[in-house]
C-alpha cells in the first residue's frame, strides 16, 4: 500500500512538474546511497541481536521466575532489538501464548519499536548523541509508563 501510493504521488508530481520531481528524486537517490552503509551496518546488528536472542531463551526469560526479574529483562532485551511492529506485535502473541504476563508483554513490545540501542548509530548521524540519547530516554520513560498501565488494567500490578 505504501508503495503504490508512493508511486502514485510520484507519477502525479511528475505530471505536474517533471523538473521539480526528477531534481527531488535525484536528491533522494543521493541521500540514500549517501546513508546505505549506515542502514546496512544497522541491518547486519539487529540479525545479529535477533540470532543470539532466540525465542525460546526470550520465553525462558520472560515467562518464569521473578516478576520484576521479567520485567527488567524485557525492557534490556526489548531495548537491545529490534523489531517491526507487524513483528513485534506476532511474537508478543506467541509469548502471551506461553505465559509471559501483559506487563511484561508491554514493556518488551514497547521498547523494542520505542528504545534504539541497536539503532543508536544511524540515529546519532541523522539526529546527533545528545537527540539521540533524550529520544531514546523518552522512548523508555514512555514504554514503563505504558506498561505500568497495562499492568493495571489487566490486574497484574496493583496501585500500593
Amino acid at each position: 500500500m505504501l508503495y503504490t501510493s508512493s508511486i502514485l504521488l510520484i507519477v502525479i508530481l511528475f505530471l505536474l512538474d517533471r523538473e521539480k520531481t526528477v531534481k527531488g528524486l535525484k536528491i533522494g537517490l543521493k541521500k540514500l546511497l549517501k546513508n546505505l552503509p549506515v542502514f546496512l551496518n544497522m541491518i547486519i546488528l539487529v540479525a545479529i541481536s535477533l540470532y543470539f536472542i532466540s525465542d525460546e531463551l526470550i520465553i525462558a526469560y520472560l515467562g518464569e521466575g521473578n516478576y520484576l526479574f521479567s520485567l527488567v529483562f524485557a525492557i534490556l532485551v526489548g531495548s537491545i532489538s529490534f523489531m517491526p511492529g507487524f513483528v513485534a506485535f506476532p511474537l508478543a502473541g506467541v509469548l502471551a501464548t506461553k505465559g509471559v504476563n501483559y506487563t511484561v508483554l508491554a514493556a518488551f513490545t514497547t521498547t523494542m519499536m520505542m528504545v534504539g540501542v541497536v539503532t543508536y548509530p544511524i540515529e546519532k548521524e541523522f539526529f546527533g548523541h545528545k537527540v539521540t540519547i533524550i529520544r531514546n530516554l523518552i522512548g523508555l520513560a514512555i514504554a514503563l509508563i505504558v506498561s505500568i498501565i497495562i499492568g493495571l488494567v489487566y490486574g497484574e500490578v496493583g496501585l500500593v
